[in-house]
C-alpha cells in the first residue's frame, strides 16, 4: 500500500503551520521549537523537490533550478531578517555569504575528504574540473567580498551603486561560464573518477554514468507524492526521469515548501536574534546559523557520496554551493537593496579576510594532487573549527 512520503507531508504542514501562526505572531518557546523543527523540514524537502525537477528537466538547466532554489532560501532569509529587525543588518549577507564559503570549502570538501579517504584509503577525484571550480569560487570570494574593503569610492566596507552593479553582473557572468563548463563544454572534468593498480587516478565514464544514475535513481524513487521503487520501463539499465506528473507536482511541493522557508524565517527571526543576543555572541552567528541551514541537505548529499567513493561528487556539491552564494546570492541581494533602508556592507574585515586566503591556500594545495589523504580532510576541519571559534570569539 502506498504512503505519503515525508517531503510531501512537511511541505504542506509547514504551510498549514505558517497561515495558523502568522496572524498570532507566537512566542512561547515550545511553539517555536515546533515552528523551527517544520522550517529545517520544509528546507530539506525544498532541495529534494528541487532535484526531481532538475531530473526531469535535465542539464544545465537541472543545475540551474537546484541553485536558484538554494538561493530562494539563502536570499528569504537574509531579506527576511534585515527588514523585520530593528538591529544593524548591514552586514548580514556578508557574514552569511562568507559563512557559506568556509562551511563549504573546510566543512563539506573536509568532512567528504576525510570520509572517503579513511573508508577506501584514498579520497580521489579530477583536478582539472575541481580546480576550475575552486579558481571560480576564489574569483567570487574576492570580488564580492574583499575588495569592498579595500575600494576608497564609499566609507566603510561598501560597494557604490555603479561598483555594486558590476561585481553582480561579474557574478552571473562567472556563475554562466562555470554551468555552460561543467554541464556542456567539459563535463568529463566533473565525472566521477576511480582508483586501480596500475594507474592512481582513472577517469571512468562508465563509474561516472553509473553513478549518475544511482542518484537518478534516489530522485526517482521519491519523485511523486508516494514512496515506490525506482522504475526503468525501456530497460536501458538507467533510471528513468519523473514523468511530467511527478515532475509537476514536485514542482508545486518546491513552491510551497519556498513559501514555508521565508514565512517561517520571518516569525523566527526574533527568536534567532534573541537566542544569538542572550548568548553574548556577535550578530555575525547569525549569518553562520542560516548557512548552516542552508548547507544542510548538500553536506548530507555530499558525505553519503563520499561513503560511496563518488568523492568528485561530493566536491562538486561543495564548491557549487559556494558558487551559488555567492554568483547568485549577491546580485539577487543587490537587487533587493533598492528596496531596503540602510546601508549594504559586503567586505571582510582582517580576521575574515586573513581566514578567507588560508582557505583558499589550502585548498589549492588539496585540489592539486588529485587525491587525497585523511589528513587533508582533517585540515581543512580545522580551519572550519578555527572560522566557528573566532566568529563567536573573535
Amino acid at each position: 500500500m502506498l504512503r505519503p512520503s515525508w517531503t510531501t507531508v512537511t511541505p504542506l504542514l509547514a504551510a498549514i503551520a505558517l497561515g495558523i501562526a502568522w496572524p498570532l505572531h507566537p512566542d512561547s518557546a515550545p511553539v517555536l521549537g515546533v515552528l523551527s523543527v517544520l522550517l529545517i523540514g520544509a528546507v530539506l524537502a525544498a532541495v529534494h523537490h528541487a532535484e526531481v525537477v532538475a531530473h526531469r528537466v535535465g542539464e544545465p538547466y537541472g543545475s540551474l533550478v537546484l541553485a536558484v532554489a538554494v538561493t530562494i532560501i539563502e536570499v528569504g532569509l537574509i531579506v527576511t531578517l534585515m527588514v523585520t529587525t530593528d538591529k544593524d543588518t548591514a552586514g548580514l549577507a556578508r557574514d552569511t555569504v562568507f559563512a557559506a564559503v568556509m562551511i563549504t570549502l573546510n566543512g563539506i570538501v573536509g568532512i567528504s575528504l576525510l570520509v572517503g579517504a579513511l573508508k577506501h584509503h584514498l579520497a580521489v577525484f579530477n583536478p582539472e574540473g575541481t580546480g576550475a571550480a575552486l579558481a571560480t569560487v576564489i574569483a567570487l570570494a574576492a570580488l564580492c567580498l574583499v575588495v569592498p574593503s579595500v575600494t576608497t569610492s564609499e566609507p566603510g566596507p561598501e560597494f557604490t551603486g555603479a561598483q555594486l552593479t558590476f561585481a553582480a553582473i561579474a557574478s552571473l557572468a562567472l556563475y554562466g561560464m562555470f554551468v555552460f563548463t561543467q554541464a556542456i563544454r567539459h563535463r568529463d572534468f566533473f565525472l566521477p573518477v576511480t582508483q586501480d593498480a596500475h594507474s592512481p587516478l582513472v577517469t571512468s565514464r562508465a563509474a561516472a554514468d553509473a553513478a549518475a544514475d544511482a542518484a537518478a535513481a534516489r530522485a526517482a524513487a521519491d519523485a511523486g507524492s508516494f514512496e515506490h521503487e525506482p522504475v526503468d520501463l525501456d530497460h536501458d539499465g538507467h533510471a528513468d526521469p519523473p514523468t511530467d506528473r511527478a515532475a509537476l507536482t514536485s514542482l508545486g511541493l518546491l513552491v510551497v515548501a519556498l513559501v514555508a522557508v521565508v514565512g517561517l524565517a520571518k516569525i523566527e527571526s526574533p527568536a534567532i536574534e534573541s537566542g544569538v543576543a542572550a548568548l553574548g555572541f556577535p550578530p555575525a552567528v547569525v549569518g553562520v546559523v542560516i548557512a548552516l541551514l542552508v548547507l544542510a541537505p548538500e553536506t548530507i548529499a555530499a558525505v553519503r557520496a563520499a561513503t560511496r567513493n563518488r568523492v568528485q561528487v561530493s566536491l562538486n556539491l561543495a564548491l557549487g554551493s559556494a558558487m551559488a552564494s555567492i554568483g547568485l546570492t549577491i546580485p539577487a541581494i543587490a537587487v533587493a537593496s533598492i528596496w531596503l533602508d540602510g546601508p549594504l556592507e559586503l567586505g571582510l574585515n582582517q580576521l575574515q579576510t586573513v581566514l578567507l586566503v588560508l582557505t583558499a591556500a589550502v585548498a589549492i594545495l588539496t585540489v592539486v594532487p588529485g587525491r587525497a589523504k585523511p589528513l587533508q580532510g582533517g585540515v581543512h576541519l580545522v580551519l572550519l573549527a578555527a572560522f566557528l571559534f573566532l566568529t563567536v570569539a573573535p
